[in-house]
């Protein structure tokens, strides 16, 4: 039976918890698909699945290192609502999402979103939710293949969870507002480029 290894499309059935709490599950009957090897998924649960089978099952602990990392404090700031475009205004409350560069490290997109607004002050974060974390896993592998030429040229799935070619199958919700708002954000937060 073919086991999971790099270049093999694996579907998992999962539940994780942080704290003690359950914070996310994949839906009934409907596991996580991926292509292993090509960091589709956090690296701590990526190792963890090497090697297993159809039908395994296992209950897996990942340091946040290994997760969604640490939590970076250079990404959880306030911006001014001038910094957007007027039209978006009315949408910026918390859960909206946008991308826009690191504060301090050039050319390096991160998916921020907005966690709190006061008037005209805008508080947001591009920390995951779970960053910071340690993550507990209970996975169970519902089968294993062997990945397309096509997939491999791609470096993902094509799954309907994908929407196309979303390259953060991980967290579909982060491709929510990366439509017609990532152009629109190159604004310099506060940063200034002597």
């Amino acid at each position: 039976m073919l086991r999971i290894a790099r270049d093999t499309v694996a579907a998992i059935h999962y539940a994780v918890s942080a704290d003690g709490a359950e914070v996310d599950r994949s839906d009934q009957g409907m596991p996580l698909v991926y292509l292993h090897g090509h960091g589709n998924i956090i690296p701590g649960l990526e190792k963890a699945l090497l090697g297993l089978q159809q039908g395994d099952k296992r209950d897996i602990e990942i340091a946040a290192a290994d997760g969604y990392g640490e939590r970076d404090a250079e990404l959880d700031f306030v911006v001014g609502t001038a910094a957007f475009p007027t039209e978006i205004h009315p949408q910026l409350k918390p859960g909206f999402r946008f991308r826009a560069e690191h504060p301090t490290r050039t050319g390096h997109d991160v998916i921020f979103t907005v966690v709190g607004r006061d008037g005209e002050d805008v508080a947001v974060t591009g920390n995951h939710d779970l960053a910071g974390k340690n993550l507990k896993f209970t996975v169970e592998i519902a089968w294993v293949r062997p990945a397309t030429a096509e997939e491999l040229s791609h470096g993902h799935i094509h799954d309907p969870c994908c929407h196309g070619h979303g390259h953060d199958c991980g967290d579909p919700a982060a491709d929510e507002h990366k439509h017609k708002h990532e152009h629109q954000h190159e604004h310099q937060h506060g940063h200034h480029h002597h």
